[in-house]
């Protein structure tokens, strides 16, 4: 399952239901309007293997690793680029599963990705595959 952060455009979200991109905004499909960020965890851990995507960096830390949902944080990524960057990661080899994506805190860039996995000693860095 595949979750925007209200943070994101509802312009952005039509565009990736648009491409056959299944994703719920949180506050329209799912979840409750103006959720704070501490809620969130709590909440996403009520789902089934969900995937985060936010442009809120405080959700890019080690500590947030857990085998049940995968944090994306879009760093630097203008606001019109958002669906975009989202389904270049949903393509990347390394992350293109729900499977391959559980237990990642991620950082997404143009210059590619950074990721922390759970249990990992220091963090990966991926390039676009594409």
């Amino acid at each position: 399952m595949n979750i925007l952060d209200e943070n994101i455009s509802e312009t952005q979200w039509r565009r990736l239901h648009s491409w056959r991109i299944a994703i719920r905004p949180i506050g329209y499909d799912i979840g409750q309007k103006e959720m704070k960020d501490e809620r969130i965890i709590p909440f996403l851990l009520q789902l089934h293997r969900p995937t985060f995507f936010t442009v809120d960096a405080g959700f890019y830390r080690r500590n947030l690793c857990h085998s049940r949902y995968c944090l994306v944080y879009y760093m630097d990524i203008r606001e019109q680029e958002d669906a975009v960057f989202v389904r270049r990661l949903l393509r990347h080899p390394e992350f293109d599963t729900e499977a391959k994506r559980m237990g990642a805190v991620i950082r997404v860039s143009h210059a590619g990705l950074t990721a922390w996995r759970l249990h990992a000693e220091k963090e990966a860095r991926l390039g676009w595959a594409d």
